[in-house]
């Protein structure tokens, strides 16, 4: 395929697929400004039900989301200079993550 879109999609609800600059200033600005909007440490309904302590990371996801779609033209993706396409895991346990790809396009 020449051009078209790319989904990329993360199944489950603590972890959101993005775009941005990966380098450390950026990761740990990222943290930072996630952990002012969205603390780990104050009270989540989550948490109260299941005992697990990660409601924040379900927060977390919701706001980023789960999906990006990127267009590809002449067989590339079409991202700025220093956008990467990166999976956060939001979650305090480690998990197997997978994620899907679908591709939509032609040869034109």
């Amino acid at each position: 395929m020449r051009s078209g879109l790319v989904t990329i999609f993360i199944p489950g609800s603590t972890a959101a697929v993005t775009t941005l600059e990966f380098e450390e200033g950026v990761i740990k600005d990222l943290a930072g400004a996630m952990e002012r909007l969205i603390p780990k440490n104050i009270p989540y309904q989550h948490d109260e039900r299941w005992q697990d302590r990660n409601g924040y990371s379900h927060v977390r996801a919701a706001l980023m989301g789960p999906s990006l779609t990127v267009p590809f033209i002449n067989g590339g993706l079409q991202l700025g200079r220093w956008q990467q396409i990166v999976l956060i895991d939001f979650d305090n346990r480690s998990r197997n993550r997978q994620y899907l790809i679908n591709i939509l396009g032609g040869n034109k």
